[in-house]
């Protein structure tokens, strides 16, 4: 088990740094002045699709969801590849078009980038965007009685593990490619919109990895309830397969003390909550007086949102 950074040697203190090592925030921010911080991110990844058009866009949404998660615009962007010498160059031309198409949509001009020879792909993009520092979602910003909702499904990781083990359905592939390859920008717009403070995006420690992150650094519990909690169609199906990725495995290990489940939710359900994530979605704390307003223009957007809990006086996460 890692030690926190700040035990392992004396961070520097910088005024203007709002979030970096000392925080577990999604990227890192850095005041610039009264109205604007810059937000900096890095991610990248082998593929998790056989397309490599699929796995461009998907290592793109990912790398960009940092920054709506922190409630942030992006607006600059560099690519990251290592690439197999032997790789054919159609492959190579595909991945990065795939990344340059979703940048495109999502309005950030991919500026340069970087690329080294590996034995196998990896791809992902540093992204730069814009956000007001009093108007950061941050981890450590959740208050009782707010309503956690989500903006995607989960199962991303026991499909897509399923895919390489060549056991996932092609009706099954095509649902995890278009939520993977989502965006979360509207839903990060509407963060913004309603000044919400709390927020995070699930990726590869869960979203009770996740989840646990802001009730350690906010002081608080949450209660979920499992009933509400989105699932992709095959999902169920897949986690009686047994198909999770390593990482739900450690997820699992690290953070399931911190949880309390209901006892009639069966290891497969548990093991769901606990899945590693690629390109996930956003997990948001509402106040319950801004809730029902909220919900009516994520459907004004077409935005799918789940309201899945609440955030309750405690420490743990309670799954009933």
């Amino acid at each position: 088990m890692l030690r926190p950074v700040e035990q392992v040697f004396q961070l520097p203190e910088y005024p203007d740094l709002l979030a970096g090592l000392a925080q577990p925030d999604d990227a890192a921010a850095w005041r610039l002045d009264e109205s604007r911080a810059l937000v900096l991110t890095t991610d990248f990844f082998t593929p998790v699709v056989d397309d490599p058009y699929d796995f461009g866009a998907i290592a793109a949404a990912n790398s960009l969801s940092d920054v709506y998660a922190m409630g942030g615009q992006p607006f600059l962007a560099l690519n990251i590849a290592a690439l197999p010498p032997d790789l054919p160059v159609d492959i190579s031309r595909e991945i990065l078009r795939g990344g340059a198409d979703k940048c495109r949509e999502a309005g950030v001009v991919i500026a340069g980038g970087h690329t080294i020879q590996d034995k196998e792909p990896k791809y992902g993009l540093v992204v730069a965007g814009f956000v007001h520092p009093e108007r950061m979602l941050r981890k450590s910003s959740l208050t009782i009685g707010d309503r956690l909702v989500l903006s995607k499904p989960l199962g991303f990781g026991v499909i897509t593990t399923a895919l390489k083990r060549q056991q996932a359905a092609p009706e099954d592939v095509t649902e995890v490619v278009s939520w993977m390859s989502r965006l979360n920008r509207v839903a990060g717009g509407l963060a913004a919109e309603f000044h919400l403070q709390a927020g995070t995006d699930v990726s590869g420690f869960g979203l009770l990895g996740h989840a646990w992150e802001m009730v350690q650094s906010s002081g608080v519990g949450l209660r979920l309830n499992f009933e509400r909690i989105p699932f992709l169609q095959g999902a169920r199906r897949y986690a009686e397969m047994w198909t999770f990725p390593g990482g739900s495995v450690d997820n699992r290990l690290f953070y399931g003390e911190h949880v309390l489940f209901d006892p009639r939710l069966d290891e497969a359900n548990q093991m769901l909550l606990f899945d590693a994530q690629t390109s996930g979605g956003l997990l948001l704390a509402v106040p319950p007086d801004r809730l029902a307003d909220f919900l009516q223009r994520a459907q004004v957007y077409q935005q799918p949102v789940w309201e899945i809990g609440e955030v309750e006086s405690g420490d743990t996460i309670r799954v009933v």
